[in-house]
């Protein structure tokens, strides 16, 4: 057998989010389906990180093995002829047999989409969270930069009583991007706990609404417990961006 590597991107809208689950159509289902259909085997794919219900893949990662040589190209094509043309794969590659999509993940990166005007144009939603009223882009900044470091997180953890072996994570950076009313946070760390970055942006907006100050942040962060304070920001703005690898693939 032999072992690759997949870049996806997918529009969630449709899909129970990304993992198998019984009786709703999700998008590792639908790639397994696809890529079982275009090689003639039952095969599981394993990703980077999982995506909930609505959230978006730009840069999704999977591998998967195959009882053959696949051609790059071919294959590809092969698979967006066949799955929903809310999938797509791309940028197919070898990999060593021991490498894996998830435990080789050298940092992650997602974004987090608003459209900040009075209506949000129609191409844009489903893909951009709408927040009519003016944000202080200031203020946001600055609350940005105080969750960027090493810090347990746990305040900004949807499911707080999860049993995981740490709620300890690293936010490499946290970037406020303006355009016009296009407004991103754009979120880079090693790893991130469930509903951690829709997380983090309920409570940027909260702080742009001048609902939160920045100092109440800080306390929010240092708490390390989650509140109603913090607001989980709807699914639909959410995008894995990027995925980088330890072995410089990318």
């Amino acid at each position: 057998m032999s072992r690759y590597r997949l870049t996806v991107a997918y529009d969630g809208t449709a899909y129970a989010g990304w993992q198998v689950q019984p009786g709703v159509e999700t998008v590792q289902l639908a790639l397994e389906r696809a890529i079982g259909k275009i090689l003639q085997l039952e095969l599981r794919v394993f990703c980077s990180g999982r995506t909930d219900a609505g959230v978006h893949g730009e840069g999704q990662v999977i591998h998967f093995n195959a009882d053959r040589e696949l051609d790059p190209f071919r294959f590809c094509h092969s698979v967006n002829a066949v799955i929903a043309p809310d999938i797509r794969v791309r940028d197919l590659q070898s990999v060593p047999d021991d490498w894996n999509a998830r435990f080789d993940v050298l940092n992650k990166t997602y974004r987090y989409r608003i459209w900040n005007g009075a209506a949000v144009p129609p191409f844009f939603r489903l893909y951009r969270t709408h927040v009519s009223g003016e944000l202080d882009d200031a203020a946001m900044r600055e609350a940005a930069a105080l969750l960027v470091g090493e810090y347990d997180f746990a305040s900004f953890s949807a499911n707080p009583n999860r049993e995981m072996d740490s709620t300890v994570r690293t936010v490499f950076k946290l970037d406020v991007i303006r355009d016009g009313a296009a407004l991103d946070f754009e979120v880079q760390g090693s790893g991130f706990l469930y509903k951690m970055v829709r997380s983090i942006a309920g409570c940027l907006i909260s702080v742009g609404q001048g609902k939160l100050t920045v100092e109440e942040v800080q306390v929010i962060r240092d708490a390390a417990e989650r509140s109603q304070a913090v607001s989980t920001a709807p699914s639909l703005g959410l995008f894995l961006w990027e995925v980088v690898y330890r072995d410089t693939i990318n």
